[in-house]
Order: structure tokens, then C-alpha cells, then sequence
């Protein structure tokens, strides 16, 4: 039965059900063959879409000519503007959990807007958000290539299909997403557009396709109800809002809802194909088939009903005083059903339907012997409810417990982690049998159930009475998670809620076949189970969905110091089919318990458990299809703007298989850095987390990286002028003993620059980024506190700034930037990489002044 509902889940998270349309089915139709020709042109003809690079300005340029060429086929009813922005600004943001400031200059948006022909600029509108740059190294295929395509595609598809949008369309298509969302902070901080948004779309990608889902929605319940509506595949649970903060990432959704805007919208991220998030296999041949054909028609029919709904205001309505929203409830619940439907219910109906199941719980004692056995009875029935309560409780937390501790011994017998990684079904192999077994052990040893009740009033079996209080205290087991989510104000509380629900059905319908067959016969408990399929069908597809999506994802979870980084991959993803196992099984062990936990079960459970950890070690953890990420910088340390100080090799992997691991199963790349066989960590000189200053925050994911002697002579032939920071005009002293200090930053003759990072520490006061308000400052391996700001934009034009001193102490600037151009050895040292070895390689010029 669960085998059945994997391969139904399996094909539904991979939008195997969804038929891509081809390039020449009817313009009314959106299709995912024309959206792909998109994505090919700019992640392979084009490609380089990073900041610095020419390939951006390329991107824009293809954009443009594509929605030229859709304007000239708009009816004489419809309006439609092109505009490209160049957009700057500078702010301060907690980014990631750290503090920072940035500024920016000369980023690129493109917008299209289409309005019908009577429309005004005041009129709400609804805005699809999506960005055209990519990150370091990626060609950006699904990431966010994918996102523009659907754009592209949802532009012609407004026009072709004759619909003239009673509320204007915006689509954006922002530059400077990957640099930490700069282009949707210029669109908030400057468009004429802004204040007429009423609603918008934010859509992203951490794969190459799979379930599209809503992650994040709100303010409000307003635009998740328009989902539940409007969505033809409709993919989203508000559990994910509960999920989503704990994972290190950040969208532009938040300039549009958080930040800036206060806008009521709508997050919807690829989830699956995590393995080529932010790497070089982000190509067009890994976009899954059918999920571009999803995302495009639950777009288009969302931005319809949007469009066509009242409620849609422009800011100065939704801040008017009179304006009522009968849709303001932050805490909604909503869940699609394997995306066939969705159901959406407010916090006020939560309210009431989470609390029954706990009243159900603590009346049914009553209700079951109060009119036959007296008060005395009802109370010694709750006892063994609360018993069975515990019980079940046990069960859930030993089968998480039971593959975490698995996991740990695996490791003490195995020279590398994570094998599951490139191989899931390992994961489940490995994990799977041995917490069923911690699910089993309970029943296990207490197959009996110690009872308060007196069974000779009751007039019954020992056996029947034990399973009923085990039956009721799972469901009160359920029912206490379903009000804990209530009363934390968390909306994930619907899936035991589900479980309570089709458990008391399981119940009625397991009662009514005892009449016909005996209480512990194979009949009566298929008749217990068949009502728990729908919610066990869900569990599967909710726990495989969080499976995958982590497993995916721990590749570049990053290093953890040692002597625990090591196991904390493995760890969670134990924990975390743990949790998936129990919550998915957990329904059912209170009466099939007696069939399950056999001596004969749990043995052959047992031994596919250490068959699987002694296989495990046969399987290597990477493959060209999930690779392992590196980070390879070649660091110039560089004096004044001509002179290289010194030359390095830093080099970083971002999970728990450490560098060792990498230079014994890649040989030439160990050769090439003349690492032998007695290479160890004692004796290797070490990177510190400030040489890759250059892309902060991202070197806190690092530990235990390393640093090679590089040779500077190319480097040198390749450029006449390196970064330089100088003063400009005179340092100005105030009467309270505080200076200013005048600076220009000039980024030399360098060709890529992607992000120049200011570090400063000292006594700084203020300084003339973002509105003159400092940042919180950061720590960083037990150094002084430092002040960042991240500047991007032009490097032809120099950067003239001031920083503020409170005291006559030295203000330190260390600057760490960043160029995309590698010269011809590291290169070399790139190619060397194993085929299942991601390399992530830049060039960073660091100097440090003192003023």
C-alpha cells in the first residue's frame, strides 16, 4: 500500500501527471515549448548573467526585443509600456541573520504594462516579479531563467488571447535579484508604479522544476484565498510559512510585503532539482518536463482572478482609515490534496474545528461508560487513554530517535558522509526500516495494554479494551499537536487535524466490521485502514516533499566545525525520514499493532537495516547529477593600485565531507596544490573566514578551508590598476572630538567586478550609506566588530563616500572585491575537478588602509 502511494507521490512531485504543451499549440494556450526556447536563448546563446558581466546587459536587451515584438501585435483596446530603469538607492538589511549595508548604482529593471485603453496610472495593479541575473558561475537555467520565460510567455499569452485585463498587468523583470535583492529594492524606492500595486507574484526557483509551491503569502489571507480560487494545480500549504524562516534564504517577496510595500502577494518557488541550485549544471536539458506547463497556467489563471477581484487597492486605499478586509487574517490554513484541489478555512474556523478533536477526546471516556459503568469507571478509562496516549507518543519520538542514533554508529564505521546524497532511495533505505522498528518497539513490549478499567464489568476482552485505549490515546496523541499549533499561532496544525478526523472514521467503520469479523482478524483491519488511506496518502506526499526537498538541499547546508559537523548532515536527514515515517504510519499502529509488531517483523526489519548500513559504504555521495560545491578563490593581496603583495589559492567546500575527502578521491587537483599522503589539517596553513570577506555572509557557511601558494605574475600582465581606497579631499574635525573622514574607492582596471565588500572596524560613528544610519556591526572568529557594506553597480565610476570617527582611534578598512575574469593557471586548477565536483571560482583583490 505505501509502495503504491510513494510511486503516485513520486509522480505528482514531479509533475509527471502535467503534459507540456508544445510550440504550436493555439496562442491561447500557454506552453511550456515556447517558454523553453526562452530559457535556452538566455541561460545557453546568452548565459553569464551575472552583475559585471556582459551577458546581463544581453539578457535585458533580448527581453526588450521580446516584449517589442509582443506590443506590436496588442489590439487597439489594450495599452501597453515598455520601460527599462536604471535604478539606485543604498539601505541597511538584516540579510541571512547578519547586518549589513548596501549600495547600488545602475541596475537594470525592465517593465512591461498592460492596461486596457481607458485605464489610469492610479488604477491597483497586479505585478509578476522576476529576475533575470544569475549567480556566480551558473548559467541560471531554472534559476532564474525559468521565472522570465514564464513571464515572456504569460506577456504573449495576455495578448494572443484576446483578454483585456480590467485591472493593469506589471510585469517586472529585475536585474540584481542575486545580489541580494537590489533590483526589487530600486523598483520599490523609486518607480512611478509602486503605490499602484494591489497585489503581486514573486516567482523563484532552488531547483529545476517539480512542485511549484506558494512558501510564502500574506500580508493577510487575501492572496492565498485567490490561489485556492484561482490555481489549476494548486500547490501550497500554509505549514510551508511555518517551514520557510527556518531555512537560510531570502526572496524578493520581502521588498514587496516586509520591507518596502506591505503588499499583499504570493512567494511560488521550483522546489525540486536542488542539486543544480546556484551551480554550473543549472542547464535547459535539467528543467523537469511539465513543470513550466504548470507554473505558467496557474499563473495566468491567478493574475486573472487578481486582476477581476474587488478587493484589489491601490496603497493609498489599503492605508485609507474606512478600509475594511474581510481576508486580513494572517493565520489562514490552506493545503492542496496532491495538487488535484485545495482547502482554505480561516483562523476564526480553526478555531473552532482544531479544538473538537481535543473535546472528543477528553468527552468519549464519558460518553463510552458513564451511563453503564458509573463516573468511577469514566475516569479509570481516561487513565488508560492517557496511558495510550503516552504510549503512542514514545512510539513517534523513538522512531526518530532510532535512525538518528543509526545514523551516528554508521558514521564511527564509515570514512565519508552523506551517500544517501547522491542516491535518496538510500536515505529511505537506511532510515525507513529502523524507525519503523522504534515505531514497533512500544507494542512491541507492552503488548498488552496495563489496564485500569475492570474488563469483567465491561464484558469484554482484555485485547479489545487495550487496542481502544491505544486506538484513543493516538487520537488524543493528534489531537493535543492540533491545539499546540493552535495555541503557538502556527497554521500547520491542519495535517493532525486530517489524521484526528479520518481516524475517528477508521474507527466507526473498524466497529461496524467487527460484527462480521472477529476483532483482531485481517478483515476488520483493512476495514480499520481503508478510511485512513486519503490521510495517509497525504502524509506520504507532504513528508516525501519534505524528504526530497532537504535532501537536495544538504549539499550546500555548509561545513560545521568539528567534531560534530560531520555528523550533522546525516543527522537531520535521519531525523527528518524519522518524522516522515512515524507521522505516516503512526495512524494505523494502534490496531494493525498486533499484525506489525511480530518478533519475525522486526527482525527482518532489523536485518534490512544493517544490510543497508553495510551496502551504504559502497556508494559514493556525488555524482555529475548532485554534485559536491567547492569554492575556489584565487586571492591577490594587493598595496597601493599597482603592486601584488601576495597570492593564494582559498579553497572551501560548503558540506560536512571535508577537504581531505576531496584532494584523496581527486588526485591530479592534489597534485597540482602538492599535497601528499601526509597531508593532514595539523599541518596545512588555513584560510580564516575573512579572506573570503568578498562574498559575505556566505563565508560563515565555511570551516576548515584552506590556503595554497599562488603564483601573481599573469595577473599583473592582465591588469594595470588594481582596487585602490584613498582620500579625496581633507579630513574635517568637529568640536566633540568626532572626524570625517573623506574616501573614493576605485575599482582599478578590473573587467568582471561582480560586489567590492567594505570591512570596517574602529570607532565609526556614521557614515554616508543608507541615509547615514550604521549598520549592527558583526563579529567574525573572535576579531574586533566590523561595519559591512556591499557596493554594486558601474566600476568604471568611482565610489566617493565618508566614514565618521567618534574618537582620534584608527578606522580600519579592509576591501575584499570581486572579479568574475580567472587567469590562464586557475583555469587549469578548475578543470582539474572531478566531473562530480561543482567549482564556484572568482578572483578576489583584497587591501586594507588605515586612516
Amino acid at each position: 500500500m505505501y509502495g503504491l502511494m510513494s510511486f503516485v507521490v513520486h509522480s505528482v512531485i514531479y509533475t509527471k501527471f502535467i503534459e507540456p504543451l508544445g510550440i504550436d499549440v493555439p496562442l491561447d494556450r500557454f506552453s511550456e515549448a515556447r517558454a523553453i526556447e526562452h530559457v535556452r536563448v538566455l541561460s545557453l546563446e546568452i548565459g553569464n548573467r551575472q552583475e559585471g558581466r556582459v551577458g546581463l546587459r544581453e539578457a535585458a536587451e533580448y527581453i526588450k526585443a521580446q516584449l517589442k515584438k509582443v506590443k506590436e501585435r496588442a489590439g487597439p483596446n489594450i495599452r501597453v509600456e515598455i520601460e527599462e530603469n536604471l535604478v539606485s538607492g543604498t539601505f541597511n538589511m538584516m540579510f541571512l541573520g547578519y547586518s549589513m549595508s548596501f549600495s547600488y548604482r545602475n541596475l537594470t529593471n525592465i517593465l512591461m504594462r498592460i492596461s486596457s485603453i481607458n485605464s489610469k496610472h492610479s488604477d491597483p495593479s497586479v505585478l509578476v516579479n522576476a529576475h533575470f541575473d544569475t549567480t556566480l558561475c551558473s548559467p541560471g537555467a531554472a534559476d532564474c531563467g525559468s521565472c522570465v520565460a514564464s513571464s515572456l510567455e504569460i506577456a504573449r499569452l495576455t495578448i494572443d488571447s484576446g483578454w483585456v485585463p480590467p485591472r493593469p498587468i506589471i510585469l517586472l523583470f529585475n536585474g540584481a535579484e542575486e545580489s541580494f535583492l537590489l533590483g526589487a529594492n530600486g523598483f520599490m524606492r523609486m518607480h512611478k508604479w509602486r503605490d499602484s500595486i494591489g497585489a503581486f507574484i514573486n516567482l523563484e526557483a532552488t531547483g529545476t522544476g517539480g512542485l511549484d509551491v506558494v512558501c510564502q503569502s500574506g500580508p493577510g489571507s487575501w492572496p492565498s484565498f485567490v490561489y485556492a480560487q484561482s490555481a489549476i494545480y494548486p500547490m501550497a500549504n500554509s505549514a510551508t510559512q511555518d517551514i520557510f524562516p527556518l531555512i537560510p534564504a531570502d526572496t524578493d517577496y520581502r521588498m514587496f510585503s516586509q520591507d518596502y510595500g506591505s503588499i499583499p502577494g504570493l512567494d511560488i518557488i521550483f522546489l525540486f532539482g536542488g542539486y543544480y541550485y546556484h551551480t554550473s549544471s543549472d542547464t535547459v536539458d535539467r528543467l523537469l518536463p511539465g513543470s513550466i506547463q504548470a507554473r505558467g497556467d496557474n499563473l495566468y489563471s491567478t493574475i486573472k482572478a487578481f486582476a477581476e477581484s474587488s478587493k484589489l487597492k491601490n496603497a493609498h486605499e489599503r492605508e485609507s482609515p474606512g478600509d475594511t478586509d474581510d481576508y486580513n487574517d494572517e493565520q489562514a490554513i490552506f493545503f492542496d490534496y496532491l495538487t488535484w484541489f485545495m482547502i482554505f478555512y480561516s483562523r476564526r474556523t480553526a478555531l473552532v474545528l482544531h479544538s473538537i478533536p481535543i473535546a472528543i477526546f477528553l468527552i468519549m471516556p464519558f460518553f463510552l461508560r458513564l451511563m453503564k459503568s458509573g463516573l468511577c469507571c469514566c475516569f479509570a478509562t481516561f487513565y488508560d487513554f492517557f496511558k495510550g496516549m503516552v504510549l503512542h507518543a514514545i512510539a513517534i519520538m523513538l522512531a526518530i530517535i532510532f535512525p538518528v542514533i543509526f545514523s551516528i554508529l554508521r558514521l564511527l564505521f564509515s570514512s565519508y558522509g552523506m551517500n544517501w546524497f547522491a542516491n535518496p532511495y538510500l536515505a529511505f533505505l537506511m532510515f525507513t526500516p529502523i524507525s519503523l522498528i522504534g515505531l514497533l518497539i512500544p507494542r512491541t513490549l507492552c503488548h498488552v495494554l496495563p489496564l485500569s478499567q475492570d474488563v469483567s464489568i465491561l464484558k469484554t476482552t482484555k485485547e479489545a479494551t487495550s487496542d481502544g485505549a491505544r486506538f484513543w490515546g493516538a487520537f488524543g496523541f493528534y489531537a493535543s499537536i492540533t491545539l499546540a499549533y493552535l495555541v503557538a499561532g502556527l497554521t500547520g496544525g491542519f495535517l493532525t487535524f486530517f489524521t484526528s478526523a479520518s481516524m475517528l472514521l477508521a474507527w466507526i467503520s473498524f466497529h461496524l466490521s467487527v460484527k462480521f469479523c472477529s476483532h483482531q482478524s485481517v478483515g476488520s483491519a483493512i476495514f480499520y485502514v481503508m478510511p485512513l488511506i486519503p490521510c495517509l496518502l497525504h502524509y506520504v506526499y507532504f513528508g516525501g516533499t519534505l524528504v526530497q526537498f532537504f535532501l537536495e538541499k544538504m549539499g550546500m547546508m555548509g561545513s560545521l566545525p568539528p567534531p560534530y559537523g560531520y555528523y550533522i548532515p546525516d543527522i537531520v536527514m535521519a531525523a527528518i525520514v524519522g518524522i516522515a515515517t512515524g507521522w505516516s504510519v503512526g495512524p494505523i499502529i494502534s490496531i494493525c499493532g498486533n499484525w506489525l509488531a511480530r518478533s519475525s517483523v522486526l527482525q527482518f526489519l532489523l536485518h534490512l537495516s544493517v544490510v543497508a548500513m553495510a551496502l551504504s559504504s559502497q556508494f559514493f555521495p556525488y555524482s555529475t547529477d548532485a554534485p559536491k560545491r567547492v569554492v575556489l578563490q584565487h586571492t591577490f593581496l594587493t598595496s597601493d593600485a599597482n603592486q601584488v603583495v601576495d597570492s593564494s589559492y582559498d579553497v572551501a567546500v560548503i558540506d560536512s565531507n571535508s577537504l581531505l575527502f576531496l584532494f584523496k578521491h581527486a588526485p591530479e587537483v592534489a597534485k597540482e596544490l602538492h599535497i601528499g599522503p601526509e597531508f593532514s589539517f595539523k599541518t596545512a596553513n588555513m584560510s580564516s573566514q575573512r579572506t573570503f570577506t568578498a562574498i559575505f555572509p556566505v563565508n560563515f557557511l565555511f570551516s576548515r578551508s584552506l590556503k595554497f601558494p599562488a603564483k601573481s605574475d599573469e595577473i599583473m600582465k592582465k591588469y594595470k590598476h588594481f582596487p585602490h581606497l584613498h582620500t579625496n579631499k581633507p579630513q574635517m574635525t568637529s568640536r566633540d572630538g568626532s572626524r570625517r573622514v573623506y574616501l573614493e574607492l576605485s575599482l582599478g582596471s578590473l573587467e568582471e567586478v561582480w560586489v567590492a565588500v567594505l570591512n570596517i572596524t574602529g570607532p565609526l560613528s556614521n557614515w554616508s550609506f543608507a541615509d547615514n544610519k550604521i549598520t549592527l556591526p558583526e563579529t567574525s572568529e573572535g576579531g574586533p566588530p566590523s561595519y559591512i557594506c556591499r557596493v554594486t553597480g558601474a566600476s568604471h565610476e568611482n565610489w566617493n563616500f565618508w566614514l565618521e570617527a567618534n574618537s582620534s582611534g584608527d578606522l580600519r578598512v579592509e576591501v575584499a572585491v570581486l572579479d568574475q575574469i580567472l587567469v590562464d593557471e586557475t583555469k587549469k586548477l578548475k578543470r582539474l575537478f572531478p566531473a562530480w565536483a561543482d567549482v564556484i571560482a572568482f578572483s578576489s583583490f583584497m587591501s586594507t588602509y588605515i586612516f
